[in-house]
């Protein structure tokens, strides 16, 4: 009979294996994480259009809506090729076509930001402004620099809740379905997809327990990224064009308009 290896040496070896076949996805990942760097590169550069101004002054009298605007470059609006078509822009109409009344925008999103970055952000708006509401999107940037799910939900939830104790409504678009990027290849594409899934879910039960509002983006405008990408990408393949943006702003809207809605009107002005 043949003598049975040692289970030890067995084991050894199953180990061995594994860890070559690790070593083996991690450049590979590597390696398609450097193409897709490449073939986004940085066509838009890094400044957004500056949208900030009262929109729809003229056609509604009244006293300004004050919006504001945290998180990534969607909210900042990367990719638009007008100051109308950001998403603070198409927001600020949808609102103002909804209340009759014109809408003051102010963004301190930056692109590139991560979760932790919301912090300055939010630091940087004068002491003495008061949002009637906030809308923050971000998450994107934690995905591909591989923060953890629920890091980067607790530093959400910070902001979130800073915000709701000083009065302020939020309204929180989760994290986008990174797989709908047709510039990062397989398997990549599939592993970033469930990041962004998990950070999304992470998110929502962030808001949630903070109370904010919160917009899945991955499913409200995910599936018509995905068919129709030459149309809702900008040059890049990577941020919403225009039209990207009105989908994403309209996807939002309701869920802004309701925070309004239900929030109690100020004593003594907007900024009070």
């Amino acid at each position: 009979m043949r003598r049975r290896r040692p289970i030890t040496v067995t084991v050894a070896s199953s180990v061995a294996v594994l860890g070559t076949a690790a070593v083996g996805v991690r450049t590979l990942i590597a390696r398609q994480a450097a193409i897709a760097r490449r073939r986004i590169g940085k066509p838009l550069g890094e400044q957004a259009l500056d949208a900030d101004r009262v929109w729809r002054r003229k056609k509604h009298p009244g006293p300004p809506v004050e919006l504001l605007l945290l998180g990534d470059s969607i909210a900042a609006g990367l990719g638009a090729g007008h100051r109308r078509d950001t998403l603070g822009a198409r927001l600020a109409k949808g609102i103002a076509r909804a209340q009759g009344r014109p809408v003051r925008l102010r963004t301190v999103a930056v692109v590139g930001s991560e979760s932790s970055a919301l912090a300055a952000q939010l630091a940087a708006v004068p002491s003495d402004y008061r949002a009637d509401v906030a809308v923050i999107v971000v998450g994107g940037n934690d995905v591909t620099h591989r923060i953890p799910a629920s890091r980067a939900a607790e530093q959400l939830e910070v902001i979130v809740r800073v915000l709701r104790d000083g009065g302020v409504p939020v309204v929180v678009g989760t994290c986008p379905d990174l797989g709908t990027l047709r510039a990062i290849p397989q398997p990549l594409r599939s592993l970033a997809a469930r990041s962004s899934r998990q950070l999304a879910a992470a998110q929502a039960a962030a808001v949630h327990r903070a109370g904010g509002r919160v917009v899945p983006l991955a499913r409200a405008v995910g599936p018509v990224f995905a068919e129709r990408p030459d149309e809702m990408f900008s040059v890049d393949r990577f941020h919403p064009s225009a039209l990207g943006y009105r989908r994403t702003a309209e996807a939002l809207l309701p869920a802004v308009l309701a925070a309004l809605k239900a929030a109690p009107a100020p004593v003594g002005g907007p900024n009070s």
